[in-house]
C-alpha cells in the first residue's frame, strides 16, 4: 500500500478519483499527489482520524496544504504511545517515487484526545468534508461506540461499508434519513481496492475536490 501502488492500481482498476486515509495522518499525501497525477487519477488528501472514543471519522481535504495543516493539529493530539514494529509493522514515510524517507515513532492507531463532539468545530476551522466512518460496522464506528448517534450530531453525510444496511438503519435512526452517505473499499490492502465495476458512482460537474464536495454536500 505504498503512495505509488494504490495510485498504480486506482488506474488499472479504472477509478476516476481515489483519497488516501492513513490512520490519524496525512504525512504520505504529497507522495501520494505526485503518483495520482502521474496516472490521470484524481487524488484526495484525507485521514482517517480516531477519536477518544475509539470513533473512526473520515476527513477528506481540497489541498495539500489543508491537510498538513490539520496533519499537525492531529499530531499535537496524539497519544504518545511508541509504535512496536514486531506487533504493528513498520509505518513507513515516503518520498516521490516511493523513496523511502524514514519511519513515523508514535503508534498512529493508538488515536487521540480529540472527542466526537468536537469533530463540528474542528470542521469550522480547517475545513473539508468530515464524515463518520463505516457507521455500521461493529467496532471503532459512532453506532458501535455510542449505540446511538447524539442528538446534537452536525454531520451531514456518512460513510456505509454495506449500502444494503441503510434502509434499517435510518428506520432505527431517524437521523440519517435524507443523509447522503458514502460506500468506498476502505481498503487496507491493494486486493481489496474497488473496480470501475462496484466503484461508488458519483455525478460530478467537474473532475475536481470541489466538484465531488458540491455533489456530495449538496
Amino acid at each position: 500500500m505504498t503512495p505509488e501502488n494504490i495510485a498504480g492500481m486506482a488506474y488499472i482498476n479504472g477509478l476516476d478519483a481515489v483519497a488516501l486515509t492513513d490512520h490519524n495522518s496525512c504525512k504520505n499525501c504529497e507522495a501520494f499527489l505526485e503518483a495520482t497525477k502521474k496516472h490521470g487519477v484524481l487524488g484526495i488528501c484525507g485521514m482517517e482520524l480516531t477519536t477518544a472514543e475509539e470513533i473512526h471519522v473520515l476527513w477528506l481535504f481540497e489541498s495539500l496544504e489543508a491537510a498538513m495543516r490539520f496533519d499537525a493539529f492531529v499530531e499535537e493530539h496524539l497519544l504518545k504511545v511508541k509504535n512496536q514494529i514486531r506487533i504493528y509493522g513498520n509505518q513507513l514515510l515516503y518520498g516521490p517515487g516511493d523513496r523511502c524517507l524514514g519511519e513515523y515513532d508514535n503508534l498512529l492507531i493508538a488515536g487521540t484526545d480529540l472527542s466526537f463532539e468536537k469533530m463540528p468545530q474542528i470542521w469550522k476551522e480547517y475545513g473539508g468534508i468530515y464524515l463518520p466512518a463505516h457507521i455500521n460496522k461493529p467496532t471503532t464506528s459512532l453506532l458501535s461506540s455510542f449505540g446511538m448517534i447524539p442528538p446534537d450530531s452536525e454531520f451531514t453525510i456518512y460513510e456505509l461499508n454495506r449500502p444494503a444496511d441503510k434502509e434499517q438503519l435510518c428506520k432505527e435512526h431517524p437521523y440519517l434519513r435524507g443523509k447522503k452517505y458514502l460506500s468506498d473499499s476502505d481498503a487496507h490492502r491493494l486486493i481489496e481496492m474497488r473496480t470501475e465495476d462496484n466503484a461508488y458512482v458519483l455525478e460530478v460537474e467537474e473532475k475536481s475536490f470541489e466538484g465531488i464536495k458540491r455533489s456530495l454536500l449538496l
